[in-house]
């Protein structure tokens, strides 16, 4: 199954996260992202912004969308990055890795469905510890995958309602 990462909906995503949390940092957001892939990939069989996600040792994460966080905060490279991602957000750098948005989110990039499932996560998870977000994220598509690797979309789309039929739809794709 081929899918094409959509950095400008990365971006927005982001934001809208961010926007919506007190406090936000890279690791919260990336795990609201994580979990809105799952709602979004469960109901309508794709993920937000066709993210492929990693199996790293605080839990899964969106390769690129890390990508460019890193970039804006001035110590990764992304080929897709643009000045929008400079101009939207920055990050202030570790430990506090704070992500300040300087704009609202595109509510044009983002459909109702994709908007849906990320207010679903953020009322279920945003106000998680970071302890128990990685508990929470640590599932069974994350043992699926040796530490550093890709998490394939097929064993995320197991831990599923209906998982088999995921599976089935997505390598038909």
């Amino acid at each position: 199954m081929h899918r094409k990462f959509d950095a400008e909906k990365a971006i927005e995503e982001i934001l809208y996260i961010a926007k919506r949390l007190p406090g936000p940092d890279i690791y919260r957001i990336l795990k609201l992202m994580y979990f809105a892939d799952k709602k979004h990939l469960e109901r309508y069989g794709r993920f937000v912004c066709n993210d492929t996600y990693i199996a790293m040792n605080n839990g899964p994460v969106p390769s690129d969308t890390y990508d460019i966080i890193k970039h804006v905060r001035g110590d990764g490279y992304h080929p897709c990055i643009d000045e929008r991602a400079l101009e939207s957000f920055k990050v202030l750098p570790k430990p506090s890795n704070r992500v300040i948005p300087l704009r609202d989110a595109d509510a044009d990039l983002l459909s109702e469905s994709e908007r849906r499932c990320l207010d679903e996560s953020i009322d279920e998870y945003g106000a998680l510890s970071f302890d128990e977000l990685r508990r929470k994220s640590h599932d069974k598509a994350y043992e699926a995958a040796d530490e550093n690797d890709e998490i394939p979309i097929e064993a995320i789309a197991t831990t599923l309602a209906d998982g088999d039929l995921l599976v089935h739809y997505l390598t038909k794709s």
